[in-house]
């Protein structure tokens, strides 16, 4: 290993049976350097890091930490090499605390006595210093998705790496939490500190990193120094093709779909929802914008059917009720992308055929007098797979073998292939690629074109103000009176997600 190398991959080969995950991969870190890793969705990205924390085993090459050859297959021998690893997808017990959660695995079996408030000190310590509020005795179970990334994060930063993995960190962080968080990277690889980051933001990797390797079908297609590339070249190396996401045309919105009026959510002996209203009408994209906690979970879950008002009311098409169920919604041709497309979005088991046609196995092109269509199912799923370019799937092949981005393609086409009434995109596009943003955009779009009413659930504000018609901000459960898309300056969005909805005026 060179000077100031703290980290070398030296051809790193993986194949999932004909699937050659990572091709002869070889790549380095230097101490004190912060890289970010890039490639689509599936391109091998999250892969070539699980065999560098050794959670998989590489079919040949070698790992070099500190100059010493790591182990493969061994997690503990990584994190006592000085690796701690973020990982995208959830490694979190949700019936434990916050804090029993970040205590896992650093204490002695036969330590006498729990050294819990001092761990209690450290994690809240790191919380404040990195802007990630959670609180260390609240159940998992509890928490929103952004709020179990954090403690995912603050559990790797509690171990005192020396290199830190990133995969995907900031992909429930809002753009104040995600700068402040690369904020405290970049002062803490000043102190020497190794960082790499897995990314598709490009615009967080332009501005964190120091440079950029970059992934297309498990090999290495090009390296970059970031003060020598710009966003349109790093989206071409990633998808070997340039990259345009599509424009919100205007149009005139039809009559209302789906409204809440006056709605009051309780969960867990707490008001997560108060007197919420809004409108969606056909033809119509309403954004949703928020920090990560403020109600967009219960918002999901409420506009999903998985719960119900506590106060107020719904109306669907001309109906009203206080709960419509996941069955109404359905065969009141609604789409329900969901938050977390791996506990409510799939069943990792069941395959890609299944998984498509789940929530309609009743509809005749599916089934006839309770028995399964089977030629049908497989055909409806590889439509699916070819019209939203599903990659590394086949009709029968277990969905929890695809990558997340394109599990969540799947998970959208099984809601857009027929044209809906309404649609619940709940952080349609986290985790994704460019290319396959653009992609998703595209289908929401055309969704609205088609005369869909689309609520939208995102905290990407550029993504928002990309594509919704009209904009309203939630903070602590309260939803703010829509905003045109015409008038939504991120400044004034900004102040509206801060719970202020008109000047001098707060929540």
């Amino acid at each position: 290993m060179s000077r100031g190398t703290v980290l070398e991959l030296s051809q790193i080969t993986k194949r999932f049976g004909d699937l050659l995950a990572n091709d002869a991969i070889s790549l380095s870190l230097r101490r004190g350097e912060l890289l970010a890793l890039l490639g689509e969705n599936g391109a091998g990205k999250t892969t070539l890091m699980n065999i560098l924390f050794g959670h998989y085993t590489a079919d040949s090459g070698q790992v070099r930490v500190f100059g010493s050859a790591l182990p493969p297959g061994r997690p503990r021998m990584a994190i006592e090499a000085g690796i701690g690893m973020v990982h995208q997808h959830f490694t979190l017990a949700a019936n434990l605390s916050v804090l029993d959660n970040v205590m896992i695995g650093t204490e002695s079996l036969g330590q006498w006595r729990s050294g819990r408030r001092a761990a209690r000190d450290k994690l809240v310590s790191l919380a404040d210093r990195f802007g990630l509020e959670v609180d260390p005795e609240a159940l998992v179970s509890d928490l929103s998705v952004g709020e179990k990334q954090r403690v995912e994060i603050l559990k790797a930063l509690y171990r005192d790496a020396r290199i830190l993995i990133l995969d995907e960190p900031t992909a429930v962080l809002t753009q104040i939490e995600a700068q402040r968080l690369f904020e405290t990277l970049h002062a803490m690889t000043e102190d020497g500190l190794s960082v790499i980051f897995i990314s598709h933001k490009l615009a967080e990797v332009m501005a964190a990193s120091s440079r950029v390797v970059i992934l297309r079908a498990g090999a290495v297609v090009a390296e970059r120094d970031t003060a020598d590339t710009d966003r349109a070249e790093l989206a071409e190396l990633m998808v070997g093709r340039r990259v345009t996401r599509p424009v919100r045309e205007a149009q005139q919105p039809g009559g209302n779909v789906f409204d809440l009026v006056k709605v009051d959510v309780i969960e867990n002996g707490r008001k997560q929802l108060d007197d919420v209203s809004l409108s969606v009408r056909a033809g119509e994209i309403l954004g949703i914008i928020g920090v990560s906690g403020n109600g967009q979970a219960s918002l999901g879950r409420l506009t999903s059917g998985l719960i119900g008002a506590s106060g107020g009311y719904m109306m669907f098409d001309g109906v009203r009720s206080e709960r419509f169920t996941p069955r109404q919604l359905v065969a009141k041709a609604t789409g329900r992308i969901p938050e977390d497309r791996h506990a409510e979005g799939a069943i990792g088991d069941m395959s890609v055929w299944e998984n498509a046609v789940l929530e309609r196995i009743a509809d005749r092109r599916f089934s006839r007098h309770g028995v399964v269509d089977r030629t049908g199912c497989r055909a409806f799923a590889a439509d699916l797979i070819t019209r939203f370019d599903v990659r590394g799937a086949a009709p029968q092949t277990p969905i929890r073998q695809l990558s997340g981005g394109n599990m969540q393609k799947m998970i959208l086409g099984r809601n857009l292939a027929s044209v809906p009434k309404l649609v619940i995109a709940n952080q349609p596009t986290r985790g994704l690629d460019e290319g396959a943003i653009a992609a998703v955009h595209g289908e929401l779009l055309a969704a609205r074109k088609a005369g869909a009413a689309i609520i939208l659930i995102s905290e990407d504000l550029d993504e928002v103000v990309a594509l919704a018609d009209r904009i309203q901000a939630i903070f602590k459960g309260r939803l703010s009176a829509p905003i045109a898309a015409g008038d939504a300056d991120p400044k004034r969005i900004g102040l509206m997600m801060a719970g202020i909805w008109e000047a001098g005026h707060a929540a």
